[in-house]
């Protein structure tokens, strides 16, 4: 499901070449969201965009949108719900896994839903040093 919106009211943020990025809102500073725009998994700049102008499914932080910029401001603001609720599994099943670390510390290892194991290193065993007395001394 997407919504487009005129993003009217947005100003440029860090310098951005045109075009169509994928964008998180941030936060809100008074009336004016603003949203980090990304290219190839990499923060590149930021823009703000009306509150009114966005989505009105995106009018939350660490919603998904593809901002259009021309001549570095935004023109077009589209909501992006599945990728909204992609990332949002992601980093609950992060926060997950951490939880379960921190919380069963006598578990050796966590299995990691990628199929591998992580070894949390607060559960590998050391030696203590041994206070054993030797019997032949005490006859």
């Amino acid at each position: 499901m997407s919504d487009d919106h005129d993003a009217a009211g947005g100003r440029e943020g860090d310098a951005v070449a045109d075009g169509e990025y994928l964008g998180v809102l941030d936060r809100f500073e008074d009336d004016l969201g603003v949203v980090l725009l990304e290219a190839d998994g990499e923060t590149v700049g930021d823009v703000t965009v009306a509150r009114e102008a966005l989505p009105e499914d995106a009018r939350r932080p660490d919603a998904v949108l593809r901002v259009t910029l021309r001549d570095g401001a935004p023109v077009a603001v589209r909501y992006d719900a599945e990728e909204t609720d992609r990332r949002a599994e992601r980093t609950q099943s992060r926060f997950d896994r951490l939880s379960r670390r921190l919380g069963d510390a006598s578990e050796e290892t966590t299995p990691d839903p990628d199929g591998e194991e992580d070894t949390h290193p607060s559960d590998r065993s050391v030696d203590a040093p041994s206070d054993e007395h030797d019997d032949r001394d005490a006859r």
